[in-house]
């Protein structure tokens, strides 16, 4: 993905960064800060900056370890200036330490103890200005902390102490990691401005690793060269001399820099940032001592990477349990079935309707693996999005349903690269039911989805189905997901002579999925009370409604009654037919974008009115009708009203037939949606007769 290059900012009078500006590499020390590495000239930073990172810098080598192997090296420098207190939160630091391998054991075959990351030489101090003196104020290590994040990653945590608004912090670390396959990947950008970040590799010659660039991937520097190492290896043989090994021979030395890196801010319409942040990492191709020895291929396909999913403890294994323990209740949940798919109905609604989602970070954290055996989510009937839609898939095989886990990257999590498989790049698992010659798409840990329904967030990119025998790709693009609305108004003058109307909206699958939501964690009185409130300044609504909100294989529809407040005799009224639909401003501010537009799904919206002329009246003036198309055949926008003897018929129809939008789109999208805001916005004059 390429972004354009775009600097919201320009830095000066920043003293103790001289070096870097025309030069090939910065010059720093840890605590290396005096009084006049405070004298920035904010009224130049980004406007929006609440933090500068000044430096940035990180390198990965390699080194012969006692073990009959290599240990992977991670040192990391970063010192940053917080601009203003909504910038303290980057003085927070989690650090992901494996403890053993994440995906694959192919590092046995190579060395047989299983270590895990460590973190050493921790350095973090503050530094603050105070009366020109500098003050340094050392990070605690009791302060520090390890959280078991899940069977195989735990999370350093550490916080810089004595943070204030004009602080400078220098955070310096070693990860030392056994995990080669895990060679760490870098991230260039950030939502604060950087002024240097650069990450350096040396790879030795028995490694073969696939890089992977991600977004923008100009840099200031990139260089790559071979440069002679020889690493000493040492293996432990008990009570026998250890055996010493050299490996000889030109490494691979990679480094990349870029300079006054710009924030990275989400604008509207993003799935994630993640997707095209500039970012480097790096899959293990193979390894090979030298061309005289045996190659280690390590790089997985999707037939052993499903293999090891179904053999996994805290995935598929549990599957091919007996799991009697359900017999009971399966039963009772079938009876009256008349065919697959209706059983297939009833469990799907058993679990949803039963089985609260404890998923309360969201869908961007993992959700891949189970905490809990599946026996103790059905006792305890709650679960994670894993565990929950494992046990769908075990009732469904138990009733002789066949069915299949599949994984996928959520948009908030980002996208997966599809060139092979990483399976952490995947955070979520939803069931595949295969029945007749169709497959069905469930999601039990969503209360509100349908049978077959997934939400708008499971839409981004390929899944994969995961099993024995053919695992496949399916790919799940919000271009195959259409959001169709229908509302409709009917205005009359009533035989009290006053100006009244009946309000109906059919919402679509997604809509009607959010509201429900909403209406649960709030309730259909706050939902009704905040719909007046918005309204109150056009209409009094009455007999407040709403339809199918608990028949989730069903659209949901809102609807009311009204009185309009305008029509109270005056001379003049400016009334704009679209009430409180349509678009009120354009939802593309930004001028330039340095991204593309995502939208969960394609669009099409319709808005139907018809309205007495209100006696006593005439129209004066009338919108125009006009039909303006997107991209020729993309899309279109109809606004089409007609005035007749007594009445007024209006039709606004706004469709988009995809979701994805190139950066080069960008100016004609936001075009597009400022003139459907100005038409929407547009009014009836209603003079008064006499």
């Amino acid at each position: 993905m390429k972004i354009k290059k775009y600097y919201l900012f320009t830095l000066v009078g920043i003293l103790f960064l001289s070096v870097i500006h025309g030069q090939n590499k910065a010059d720093y020390k840890f605590g290396k800060i005096t009084a006049a590495n405070f004298d920035l000239a904010t009224d130049k930073l980004d406007s929006g900056a609440n933090a500068l990172i000044i430096l940035d810098i990180g390198s990965t080598q390699f080194d012969g370890n006692n073990k009959g192997f290599f240990t992977l090296i991670f040192k990391r420098f970063l010192r940053v200036k917080i601009i203003n207190k909504n910038g303290f939160n980057i003085g927070s630091h989690e650090i992901q330490l494996y403890h053993r391998e994440n995906v694959y054991q192919k590092e046995n075959e190579l060395h047989s103890e299983n270590q895990a990351e460590k973190v050493t030489a921790l350095k973090a101090s503050t530094f603050n200005l105070e009366n020109g003196v500098v003050t340094e104020t050392k990070l605690d290590e009791k302060s520090v902390y390890i959280e078991k994040y899940n069977n195989e990653i735990d999370i350093y945590k550490f916080s810089l102490p004595a943070l204030k608004e004009g602080s400078i912090f220098d955070l310096e670390y070693t990860v030392t990691s056994p995990f080669y396959s895990h060679m760490k990947s870098w991230k260039f950008q950030s939502d604060n401005p950087c002024l240097w970040s650069e990450y350096h590799v040396t790879i030795p010659p028995c490694f073969h690793y696939e890089m992977r660039l991600r977004g923008d991937s100009h840099f200031d520097i990139d260089t790559a060269k071979l440069v002679p190492q020889n690493f000493t290896i040492q293996e432990d043989q008990g009570t026998s001399a250890d055996k010493m090994y050299s490996v000889i021979g030109n490494s691979i030395d990679r480094r990349w820099v870029k300079k006054n890196v710009p924030a990275f801010y989400e604008q509207p319409f993003t799935t994630t940032l993640e997707n095209y942040n500039s970012m480097v990492s790096f899959q293990l191709d193979y390894f090979q001592w030298n061309d005289e020895n045996e190659r280690h291929d390590y790089m997985p396909t999707w037939t052993s990477s499903a293999q090891y999913l179904l053999n996994h403890e805290n995935f598929g294994m549990p599957l091919n349990h007996e799991n009697g323990w359900m017999s009971d209740d399966l039963k009772n949940s079938i009876e009256g079935a008349s065919s697959d798919l209706d059983k297939a109905r009833k469990i799907f609604n058993y679990i949803r309707d039963n089985f609260k989602s404890i998923n309360k970070e969201g869908y961007s954290k993992n959700s891949l693996w189970t905490q809990n055996s599946l026996k103790d989510v059905f006792k305890n009937k709650q679960g994670n999005t894993a565990e929950i839609n494992l046990l769908l898939i075990a009732m469904l095989r138990k009733a002789d349903i066949e069915a299949d886990p599949a994984i996928l990257s959520t948009r908030d999590h980002g996208m997966a690269d599809v060139s092979y498989p990483m399976i952490n790049e995947y955070n979520y698992v939803i069931c595949i039911a295969h029945i007749g010659n169709r497959d069905f798409f469930l999601d039990a840990s969503q209360p509100f989805n349908g049978f077959g329904h997934l939400t708008s967030q499971c839409y981004n990119g390929w899944a994969h189905i995961i099993n024995s025998g053919k695992p496949r790709a399916i790919y799940l693009s919000p271009d195959s997901i259409k959001e169709s609305s229908l509302t409709s108004v009917i205005i009359i003058n009533d035989e009290k002579g006053k100006i009244s109307g009946a309000y109906k909206s059919l919402k679509g699958e997604n809509k009607s999925f959010d509201l429900r939501r909403e209406i649960q964690y709030s309730s259909i009185k706050n939902y009704e009370k905040e719909t007046k409130t918005l309204s109150e300044s056009e209409m009094i609504i009455d007999n407040f409604g709403i339809d199918s909100l608990n028949s989730y294989d069903q659209p949901l529809s809102v609807h009311y009654d009204f009185e309009l407040k305008d029509f109270s005799n005056p001379d003049i009224i400016y009334f704009n037919p679209m009430l409180n639909e349509g678009y009120k401003t354009n939802p593309f501010k930004s001028m330039e974008r340095l991204y593309p537009v995502e939208i969960p799904y394609k669009i099409d919206e319709i808005y139907i009115l018809s309205m007495d002329i209100p006696t006593g009246y005439q129209v004066d003036e009338i919108p125009k009708s006009v039909r303006v198309a997107y991209n020729e055949n993309e899309g279109m926008f109809e606004y089409l009203i007609q005035k007749g003897q007594n009445n007024l018929q209006m039709r606004v129809h706004l469709k988009l037939d995809k979701a994805f939008f190139p950066v080069d789109e960008y100016s004609t999208l936001r075009d597009f949606f400022a003139y459907v805001v100005k038409k929407e916005n547009e009014q009836i004059v209603f003079k008064k007769t006499h």
